[in-house]
């Protein structure tokens, strides 16, 4: 039993720490004691459907005994060695990353979690090609450290600039809400013509990477055209610029593949990824990166290390993890729970005028919500603050965005999910949806 009260918990927490992106006296945390699969309790009792696993990292479910006991024998063996030398769960893993990425991505420099990664992944980049610049989308999110929060576009780069220069951002491929004013029937890609262009002003030769998310996460769950990342694939080709992947959110089988540019049979030259390679359970990144990129540093320098690079708590974790992904075919879940998930949000856009779309692929999907239809205009937030209240009242936990480029509410559950538990959970989303009805104009 806890030591603290529910309300010690959330009262010293407040007052001692920072919560992330978030003004701080209004943070409202809920103060988690026990968890096990796709839920989750407070410390009084109440237990929560987990429908973000987490921060969509928690991929396995919470607290799987295997992972637990790696951790544990790790731990008992040895806690940390010196980033400059190594362990067995170090050496395995970096074998089974290059066993599980595209192609021929093989060498992996380690970090702490998916900004890190990126911000290496710039460095790796850079030194490779001999260029500064890195192209990354307007609707992204790839960190909050210097180098990755330039290459963000959302709204959380303009509170910190100037930021790392040599960052240039490009409209996204978002076929609901198209920046170029095109309908999905008619549709000439315009978006790859618009990167090219880009490219042009930028000068092919100035520009070291093109880094997308594999499927775009926190800014509205966007899911590419079907060609649209070959077709971007081409164009790094043909101008000599590297590709990087951030599968930081939507690698680990979240789509119903190892990583999502797998659903495209696109191998990128970079791979960056956390999140799901432990399951959340221990702080772990990793950049990955083709066989050239790692021939390049056998004779020269790599500026770039880190304290906990390979921790061999962390590599035990991860190993641990893929096990439970390839033992308890998670990936094969997420596709057949994918499919009956999206199967079911659709039948809630039908029932539900306040759902302007809905878009899925595996575990990973989201529910837009607007005013009109016609107009797309959308949901208030204060519409989404009481959309928020009634999915917790009712013990669903799920990330929630809110903001003048959408309002969204995210069904991204562990992978481990029964239909049963989906079914659960989606009675509690169309209860908020009912509120959110009221608000159609």
């Amino acid at each position: 039993m806890p030591q603290l009260t529910s309300k010690e918990m959330v009262d010293l927490s407040r007052e001692y720490t920072f919560f992330s992106w978030s003004v701080q006296g209004q943070a409202n945390p809920i103060p988690v004691t026990k968890a096990e699969g796709v839920y989750f309790w407070d410390a009084d009792g109440k237990r929560y459907l987990d429908f973000s696993s987490q921060l969509m990292n928690t991929n396995i479910g919470h607290q799987h005994p295997k992972v637990v006991k790696a951790i544990q024998d790790q731990a008992a063996e040895v806690c940390f060695v010196h980033p400059g030398n190594t362990t067995e769960a170090r050496a395995l893993l970096g074998k089974k990353l290059a066993e599980v990425t595209p192609g021929n991505l093989k060498k992996t420099f380690f970090a702490l979690g998916g900004a890190e990664a990126n911000e290496n992944a710039i460095k790796i980049a850079r030194f490779y090609t001999g260029r500064h610049k890195i192209l990354a989308q307007y609707r992204s999110y790839h960190g909050a450290t210097h180098g990755a929060i330039a290459l963000t576009g959302d709204y959380r780069r303009l509170a910190v600039e100037p930021t790392m220069p040599g960052g240039v951002h490009f409209l996204n491929p978002f076929c609901y809400r198209c920046p170029f004013g095109q309908k999905p029937e008619t549709c000439q890609r315009q978006c790859i013509s618009h990167l090219e262009e880009i490219i042009q002003y930028e000068g092919p030769d100035k520009i070291a990477a093109i880094i997308l998310e594999g499927v775009v996460g926190s800014n509205g769950l966007l899911i590419p055209p079907a060609d649209y990342w070959p077709r971007v694939r081409e164009l790094c080709d043909k101008y000599g610029i590297l590709l990087i992947s951030d599968e930081v959110m939507s690698g680990w089988g979240r789509t119903g593949q190892w990583f999502a540019v797998d659903n495209w049979q696109v191998v990128p030259d970079i791979i960056t990824t956390a999140k799901g390679i432990t399951s959340g359970y221990v702080p772990l990144g990793a950049v990955i990166v083709s066989e050239p990129i790692a021939k390049f540093f056998d004779d020269k320098y790599l500026s770039a290390g880190l304290t906990y690079n390979g921790h061999a708590l962390a590599a035990a974790a991860a190993l641990a993890t893929i096990a439970v992904y390839e033992d308890e075919h998670l990936l094969e879940n997420a596709r057949k729970m994918g499919q009956y998930l999206g199967e079911r949000l659709e039948a809630l856009k039908t029932h539900h005028p306040s759902v302007g779309d809905v878009r899925y692929i595996g575990l990973f999907s989201t529910l837009e919500l607007v005013q009109n239809r016609a107009s797309k205009a959308v949901m208030p937030a204060s519409v989404m603050g009481e959309v928020g209240k009634i999915l917790r009242e009712n013990g669903l936990f799920t990330f929630i965005m809110a903001n003048n480029l959408g309002s969204m509410v995210f069904v991204v559950p562990p992978l481990c999910i029964t239909k049963e538990q989906l079914d659960e959970g989606l009675a509690i989303v169309e209860q908020a949806l009912e509120a959110a009805d009221k608000n159609v104009k």
